[in-house]
């Protein structure tokens, strides 16, 4: 269907086919080992694009406006499965797997509350802007600019330039490149052969509808999370899928202030967001600060951690005068599992130029009463400590209260959560969303080929962070 206007595509997946422009060139055998593996992984790509329905137009439709090739629209499937959550060792983040500095250099902002290498909309803008200067910088070659926005421009620079000195031609299938790198262009041009005829391949692909899934909405201001999700008809569950930036309770203060919300539920949420007041949009109460009162204290009082009360109040310090107004969550909140572990992510990396603190235990002492006695999630001790939060502590063991860096080189960290098995999944689909391998997912569990997953069934999995300091 070819020449039609956009609008009159009825399945995405014909609209993103209209503008394939790709081809493999001399790369057919290096496509087709990539094709095979795709086509022998059905539920694979099952799971990619039923996550994908939610961000897909939203790409397909900034591709075209920039007259950009749709391929392009696939690069997510390689690069992360579609799972916003995704996490790589090399700290990379997100649907387009942005590492720190890159993402940075492309705008997205990255703090305590937010981290804009997941926010759909924006790493979207920033991954397109990316491939595009690479466009550029390699003369209009896209396969290059895909290849180096796996690799870094830097080591295609110098590809090129070897082999435009050795008279060697200059392309990607000519250019030396590391294992990695000279698979990754094929598995882009293997994806689009099976999305061009899937039949082929004896494979089917649900359509996914040509319309839009979210619409982007102002909040005022900061807004608590679970309130937003209320408020909208929706679940937590369903707003922190659309907003996957969003990594603690309640939205940004600094902004930005909008939020994804499913198209049907956009509508009632302005109408009731306008309604409420600044406080009453954060889930906040208001307590004056009484003789004796401390950060920790007041923590444990209104259960929730010493960070939040400083953002909150914008308090650098840690002083409190008796008598201030002190604005503090009026209600808890428990994120999601894959926002609790993108948080403690955040708060494992953003210590680094301190020494760890360290508690003695005392006989009676819990992960809980130390989290609550220092301000903290018990949660986030659990995994400085690589620990479940209901294991048992012994008196003289040493709990560490903040995350241990590395002086030079590489810098291991090793910790331990509970996944909660949700119906319909898989050992390969939760390998992928922590980083892992099936066979390390079953030795840590005890658990064999033959064992089946049931909803509700936790799983013991040991996350291995590893970066340069």
């Amino acid at each position: 269907m070819p020449g039609l206007a956009p609008a009159l595509y009825g399945d995405l997946f014909d609209r993103m086919r209209a503008g394939f422009t790709l081809e493999d060139g001399a790369g057919q055998r290096a496509v087709d080992q990539q094709l095979h593996w795709y086509a022998n992984n059905p539920e694979y790509l099952q799971r990619a694009f039923g996550r994908a329905e939610l961000y897909l137009y939203q790409i397909v439709t900034e591709l075209e406006r920039r007259g950009m090739p749709r391929e392009l629209a696939l690069l997510p499937v390689v690069e992360s499965a579609f799972e916003p959550y995704a996490y790589s060792r090399a700290r990379a983040s997100g649907l387009w797997q942005f590492v720190p500095g890159t993402a940075s250099r492309f705008g997205l902002k990255q703090d305590w509350w937010y981290d804009g290498r997941r926010d759909i909309v924006e790493s979207t803008r920033a991954a397109l802007d990316y491939l595009q200067s690479l466009h550029d910088r390699f003369n209009g070659d896209w396969l290059l600019a895909i290849a180096a926005y796996n690799c870094g421009e830097a080591l295609i620079d110098r590809a090129v330039a070897m082999n435009r000195a050795t008279g060697h031609p200059v392309d990607f299938w000519n250019v030396w490149l590391p294992g990695e790198t000279r698979a990754y262009v094929p598995k882009l041009l293997a994806m689009k052969r099976l999305v061009m005829d899937p039949a082929a391949f004896g494979l089917e692909f649900s359509p996914i509808p040509n319309q839009p899934y979210f619409a982007r909405v102002g909040t005022i201001s900061q807004v608590n999370l679970k309130l937003a999700a209320e408020i909208a008809g929706i679940t937590p569950e369903e707003l922190y899928e659309l907003n996957p930036a969003f990594h603690r309770w309640a939205t940004d203060p600094g902004g930005p202030h909008y939020l994804l919300m499913p198209i049907d539920a956009a509508d009632v949420f302005t109408e009731n967001i306008e309604q409420l007041s600044a406080d009453q949009r954060l889930g906040v109460s208001h307590y004056t600060v009484r003789r004796g009162d401390s950060l920790a204290s007041l923590a444990r009082k209104f259960h929730t951690t010493v960070n939040v009360i400083r953002e909150l109040n914008d308090m650098p310090s840690g002083a409190l005068t008796v008598g201030n107004d002190l604005r503090v969550p009026s209600a808890v909140t428990e994120l999601p599992e894959k926002v609790m572990l993108a948080a403690a992510r955040v708060d494992g990396h953003g210590r680094s130029a301190r020494r760890p603190h360290v508690q003695i235990v005392r006989r009676g002492d819990s992960l809980w009463t130390i989290a609550r006695h220092n301000g903290m999630n018990v949660n986030t001790l659990a995994r400085l400590n690589g620990m479940h939060p209901d294991d048992a502590l012994r008196a003289g063991q040493r709990i560490k209260l903040t995350a241990a860096s590395g002086g030079s080189g590489r810098s291991a960290s090793r910790r331990r959560l509970y996944y909660t098995v949700r119906e319909g999944d898989t050992v390969s689909q939760i390998a992928r969303l922590f980083q892992c391998s099936v066979p390390q997912i079953m030795a840590w569990n005890g658990l064999s080929s033959h064992s089946g997953l049931h909803a509700g069934q936790k799983l013991r999995i040991h996350l291995h962070s590893h970066h340069k300091s």
